[in-house]
């Protein structure tokens, strides 16, 4: 698959995800199989004004490529700006534009899934970051604001003709949230309004349910968020499965050191507190449906420090693995 004069030798990228898809995040996702990986949306008025802290969210991990940056926004102007910003500062291969982000907080001001109730704005806003850069423009959109609305082939066709090089697109509307099922049928139809890639985002949390998206939707590929919080190894399942090849599954100890990887990763990145902070949630996702994991999520809560969050998960990791053997033994 390429993207504009980018080759991506995988159909498989991590989709972008407020406050999940920082570096490190990327970085485990990549190495189990992502890609192409895409930052958390930015603020591109946040970035014209040069807010520091939105700048710490362009980080990269080493060798990232091909990596995207996402931003947000509904002033052309600011737009075209914050894309030039956007790749001085990092390198990134792809700027990718938000029109598809359902959060009030982004809404509210006009940006994310808001645009695609003013296509003409739309196509301003992608004109001008088309010409701002050299470096190939994909869109991010939904199927519409609400079901009144499904105006995704109309933007796609907008966006194919204002120079945007991918889509990617989330099969529900704004007003859905992520409830009910991604109606993979309708991006089919996208994916038939244009002649330039679509990737499909939407209830792929599965190798088998990868293949079938796949299969259904004609898609050149697939954007994963949500399926790989908790489980960044389904990345490796769906490319085995793409191969051909057995899907395997990792046994709970790997999935413990994989989160502590993860946070001393975070930790490298950050300070110690917005590291323990950051990696609760990620700690909850990863031992999510486990027999004991709310209190055990109670527990992580309370703690301060990562190692002390590291000694209670593998003490966890302990226990289920005796809780499996007794089973075993009593079965």
């Amino acid at each position: 698959m390429r993207i504009g004069t980018v080759e991506i030798s995988s159909k498989l990228a991590l989709a972008p995800m407020a406050g999940v898809t920082d570096a490190a995040f990327r970085q485990i996702c990549s190495e189990l199989g992502a890609g192409y990986t895409i930052t958390e949306l930015i603020s591109s008025k946040a970035l014209c004004y040069h807010d520091k802290k939105t700048f710490s969210l362009l980080t990269q991990f080493p060798g990232e490529h091909p990596a995207a940056v996402q931003i947000f926004g509904s002033d052309p102007v600011c737009m075209a700006e914050a894309a030039q910003i956007a790749m001085e500062h990092t390198g990134a291969d792809i700027l990718d534009i938000n029109m598809g982000c359902p959060a009030r907080k982004v809404t509210g001001s006009g940006s994310g899934s808001a645009l695609m109730r003013d296509l003409p704005l739309c196509a301003q806003i992608i004109t001008a970051v088309r010409k701002s850069t050299v470096l190939p423009v994909t869109v991010k959109m939904r199927l519409g604001w609400d079901d009144d609305h499904l105006c995704a082939p109309e933007l796609a066709h907008i966006a194919q003709e204002c120079g945007a090089d991918l889509l990617t697109v989330h099969g529900r509307t704004r007003e859905q949230q992520y409830a009910g099922q991604a109606d993979w049928q309708a991006v089919a139809r996208v994916k038939q309004a244009v002649r330039i890639p679509v990737l499909l985002n939407g209830d792929i949390i599965s190798a088998d349910s990868a293949l079938r998206a796949l299969r259904e939707t004609g898609c050149d590929g697939l954007a994963i968020g949500r399926g790989a919080l908790g489980n960044p190894f389904l990345f490796a399942q769906i490319r085995a499965a793409l191969a051909g090849q057995p899907v395997v599954y990792p046994t709970f100890e790997q999935v413990v050191e994989t989160a502590i990887r993860h946070g001393e990763m975070m930790r490298a990145w950050k300070q110690e507190h917005a590291a323990v902070t950051e990696m609760r949630k990620h700690m909850c996702w990863y031992i999510h449906g486990r027999r004991g994991a709310a209190r055990l999520r109670t527990q992580l809560t309370a703690l301060d420090n990562l190692d002390d969050v590291y000694a209670l998960l593998r003490q966890f990791a302990r226990e289920q693995s005796a809780q499996s053997t007794e089973n075993c033994i009593t079965g």
